[in-house]
């Protein structure tokens, strides 16, 4: 069973930054693909970014590409999104996902996710 812990959402002004985190427990991070998703009020949920447990390659979604950086840092059994250049359309609950399966291709692991909200 692996735990995920988001942080670092809230408030702040379109053009702002802000930089989430994504707390796993267990030994098998490193290993594990991470993403992020959000989903906004009467919207469905959205893929944002993903990052692969063994190449670290990184992949986003059009919405946030060149301004959603992915990173992840195993020793910390963490993984970052750093949103720059923020958009009032980027408000959404953001939730990190753990450990692609590749069956089903949905992730096995969610946590409880943390708000962003983007003022105009």
């Amino acid at each position: 069973q692996v735990q995920l812990v988001e942080s670092g959402g809230g408030l702040v002004q379109a053009g702002g930054s802000l930089r989430l985190s994504c707390v796993a427990s267990g030994r098998a991070f490193s290993s594990y693909s991470m993403a992020w998703f959000r989903q906004a009020p009467g919207k469905e949920r959205e893929w944002v970014s993903a990052i692969n447990g063994g190449s670290g390659n990184t992949y986003y979604s059009d919405s946030v590409k060149g301004r959603f950086t992915i990173s992840r840092d195993n020793a910390k059994n963490t993984v970052y999104l750093q949103m720059n250049s923020l958009k009032p359309e980027d408000t959404a609950v953001y939730y990190c996902a753990a450990d692609l399966d590749d069956v089903t291709n949905s992730f096995v692991y969610w946590g409880q996710g943390t708000q962003v909200t983007v003022s105009s």
